[in-house]
């Protein structure tokens, strides 16, 4: 619920008016591209309700559209941010989390189809479950459906059979490291009993964390139309998935080795490689960027998709690139945006 309903509900006074006034204030002081400040979230141990919600209207799709985020007086940048790095992709950002600055944002805040960077609302999804019930990454997985019950063409899959076993650690790598779709219905139906129960909760998720624009309807990125998100809300998703440690060591994984038992009993092992081709060495970052690891992304609606956390002089950063061409556009995309790092660094 974000500020403006709650004002709605809230009639002893005229109290949160004056919020919303100071809000939409502070908020239309802070358009610049070097100066705007990056909405942090607010801690996991509150809740959606609690009435620290900035908003702002924002062009979405040609119309004005209210956006809420969990944070008090952080600002969020309502404008593209376009300069001689123009970025051709649908959808694209660069923020410096650790000072907390928007270096740039273009269309941001525009429907997209996020493709497999779903999977990191599933990893955090996985991992809410499992703190709030105490459970273990540990625990052992019987596989329900061969290949998750998947049958579209070209889908990414480890290829795990009915009956087959393994554990929930191996299937968050295998999600994450190698994009299995597979196994990200395997997670949702150990976890939640069915995809479905599961997406539910994976929505649930979403608006907890004030990524409010988001509405998925499988655990994995397969296309459907009523599958979606923002730019913005991706980076909302990763930035709160950031705060499990696990989660950053498994990205940087440049392969993976999933382990399991057949239905013959017979231990098992297969490789999967990371779809994150800066690990890879394909392609190469800037000079002095490291880039610690991500999340891909490709359907054809959904086009080439990366969310990427990166790191240069000691300051962390989060880009992504959403609706790139090609993959070729997709690195290009993504290469140009570490370079403003360096800029920005600079001016620090």
């Amino acid at each position: 619920m974000c500020l403006v309903k709650c004002m709605k509900k809230n009639k002893k006074s005229g109290v949160w008016s004056f919020i919303a006034m100071l809000l939409l204030f502070l908020c239309a002081g802070c358009k610049k591209a070097n100066t705007s400040i990056v909405p942090m979230l607010i801690s996991s141990d509150n809740k959606i309700d609690t009435p620290v919600f900035g908003s702002y209207t924002a062009q979405a799709s040609g119309v004005d559209a209210v956006f809420s985020f969990p944070s008090s007086l952080y600002c969020v940048p309502d404008a593209t941010i376009a300069d001689q790095n123009d970025i051709q992709a649908k959808a694209a950002f660069l923020f410096n989390i650790t000072n907390q600055k928007v270096i740039y944002i273009q269309n941001s805040f525009e429907k997209i189809y996020p493709a497999s960077t779903t999977k990191v609302l599933t990893a955090l999804t996985l991992y809410r479950i499992l703190e709030e019930e105490g459970r273990s990454l540990d625990e052992e997985v019987v596989i329900q459906q061969t290949n998750g019950g998947i049958t579209a063409y070209g889908a990414k899959l480890c290829g795990l059979k009915r009956g087959e076993t393994t554990n929930l650690d191996g299937l968050l790598n295998a999600l994450l490291v190698y994009s299995a779709n597979d196994a990200g219905v395997a997670i949702a139906q150990y976890l939640c009993g069915s995809e479905e129960a599961f997406v539910e909760r994976m929505n649930e998720v979403a608006r907890e964390i004030g990524a409010t624009h988001t509405y998925f309807s499988n655990s994995h990125g397969l296309h459907q139309i009523e599958h979606y998100t923002t730019a913005y809300d991706m980076y909302l998703i990763f930035r709160e998935c950031l705060s499990y440690p696990g989660f950053r060591e498994i990205m940087k994984q440049k392969s993976y080795t999933l382990l399991y038992t057949d239905t013959e009993k017979n231990k098992c092992q297969m490789e999967l490689e990371s779809t994150i081709q800066y690990l890879l060495g394909n392609y190469q970052s800037p000079d002095g960027v490291i880039v610690v690891g991500g999340k891909t992304g490709s359907t054809p609606s959904a086009g080439d998709c990366l969310i990427l956390l990166s790191s240069y002089n000691g300051a962390e950063y989060i880009s992504a690139v959403f609706g790139a061409d090609s993959k070729d556009q997709l690195y290009g995309e993504m290469t140009k945006l570490l370079s403003m790092e360096l800029s920005d660094n600079r001016q620090e």
